[in-house]
């Protein structure tokens, strides 16, 4: 087998080297940036499938919301902002639990 620059060194084959259809695509391009109106899609429980199996039959133990990770990112101006909300959320949910005992007994 010939070596990766003995392939771009040959003729027939310089073009590959610069043509931007054959570049690899960056890391921050890969995922598809969406904004803080659909960041429950992370952790609501509707987009949420556990996988048994793979495509092929195989046993595997996943979710869906590993793929939506893998191919999905929040953009950065809402991220951090999703960051604190999530945090206020789990501050209101908290309260929300306090009142609902102190009203029972």
């Amino acid at each position: 087998m010939s070596s990766q620059e003995e392939i771009l060194s040959d003729g027939r084959f310089s073009c590959v080297a610069r043509d931007p259809r054959f570049w690899e695509m960056p890391e921050k391009e890969r995922k598809v940036k969406i904004d803080k109106r659909f960041r429950a899609m992370f952790h609501d429980k509707k987009f949420k499938l556990k996988y048994t199996v793979d495509k092929r039959g195989r046993p595997v133990n996943y979710t869906s919301t590993e793929n939506l990770r893998k191919f999905y990112a929040l953009s950065e101006s809402d991220s951090d902002l999703s960051e604190s909300d999530s945090k206020e959320l789990v501050v209101k949910k908290k309260k929300k639990k306090k009142g609902k005992g102190e009203a029972d007994s």
